[in-house]
């Protein structure tokens, strides 16, 4: 296993396991035209602005691209998706310890209120809600923070 950090030349690998893991884990609350458009191109121009706007996008690969996330300023840990058929393994707690392990504060994330699998995987690492909540026009996201 291998954690590096996405540039140029790996944006497109990030891109594609955001686009596949990000529609596997809104397919269930989210309409199929919405899932859809989430194409990697799309996910790519979403990690470059994201980029420039000061977050650190990491990829996580084993014998291929398998997990992303990335930090934004103020260590808040977003984007952490994983392959499906990656997932159960271990790989997204090794990948949230690492991105833990590189925030220069204490890292905070925000989970969508009905990503209920978000919300245990987060909890059992140690966040907590902090009673913050924020909308993002669809549905609400509730702010989790390290303890």
């Amino acid at each position: 296993m291998k954690i590096d950090l996405v540039d140029a030349c790996r944006i497109e690998a990030a891109a594609r396991v955001h686009a596949i893991a990000w529609r596997a884990s809104h397919e269930a609350f989210c309409s199929p035209a919405f899932v859809a458009s989430h194409t990697a191109e799309r996910q790519q121009a979403y990690l470059q602005q994201k980029m420039a706007a000061g977050s650190r996008f990491y990829l996580l690969t084993l014998s291929k691209p398998a997990a992303v996330v990335s930090i934004a300023p103020g260590s808040v840990i977003e984007d952490l998706y994983v392959l499906p058929e990656e997932q159960n393994k271990g790989l997204g707690t090794q990948l949230l310890r690492f991105a833990i392990g590189q925030c220069t504060a204490r890292p905070r994330l925000w989970v969508l209120e009905n990503n209920k699998g978000a919300r245990r995987f987060y909890q059992r690492a140690g966040f907590r809600p902090t009673g913050r909540r924020r909308s993002t026009g669809r549905l609400d996201e509730v702010e989790f923070l390290l303890l």
